[in-house]
């Protein structure tokens, strides 16, 4: 009984741990973010629906008011026609980093097929990162795609659309505004799940 406790216990540690190589923590959401109903019940770090049942990206997503570096400003409901995937992180995260430079292959290999991704930063501790710190963070990492701010209020709608209360999120949405996978917390699986979403998305 003993060594099966214990066997249970260290398990439970080994989650924890190595749940943290995959995913950073974000401090800007609500600790017990209620997800909204949603058809999609699945709870994998890849969500995905039929091909006929895609629901739509959720109204406060979709209308809210992106501001970007740039100084523009960019609405995911204006992009009918575009594919979008949408990426939440922050120059901290780990994860995040390590992703990146998928994200700028999949930009230039679809770029002329109107595909967009837009990288959201979170900032640190509910403190926006400045657009000098996302600028250098980009050029370092040479990053090809538009970059702007969520704020803790659309970190949030994320948090409850993905039930995951850090990043990386990246939500793919299609020519017609309907989401066709989220994809939570990075790592190898996810990005290899995403990039044949989004090839089969695109096409």
């Amino acid at each position: 009984m003993k060594n099966l406790l214990w066997n249970f216990t260290l398990f439970i540690a080994l989650v924890f741990a190595f749940s943290g190589l995959t995913g950073c923590p974000t401090a800007t959401t609500e600790k017990n973010p209620t997800p909204e109903p949603s058809s999609n019940s699945d709870t994998a770090e890849t969500k995905e629906k039929g091909e006929t049942n895609y629901p739509p990206l959720p109204s406060a997503i979709a209308q809210a008011e992106l501001k970007m570096v740039d100084g523009t400003t960019y609405k995911i409901e204006d992009q009918k026609g575009k594919v979008v995937l949408i990426n939440l992180w922050a120059t901290w995260c780990g994860p995040c980093r390590a992703e990146m430079p998928h994200l700028v292959e999949m930009q230039e290999k679809y770029r002329d097929r109107n595909f967009e991704i837009i990288g959201l930063d979170v900032g640190t501790d509910g403190v926006p990162e400045t657009a000098e710190a996302i600028t250098a963070f980009a050029q370092d990492m040479k990053l090809n795609y538009k970059l702007g701010w969520a704020d803790n209020k659309l970190n949030n709608e994320f948090v409850r659309l993905a039930q995951m209360a850090g990043i990386p999120i990246s939500v793919l949405v299609n020519r017609e505004g309907k989401m066709t996978g989220i994809f939570t917390g990075g790592g190898p699986s996810v990005v290899k799940k995403m990039k044949e979403t989004v090839e089969k998305t695109v096409n």
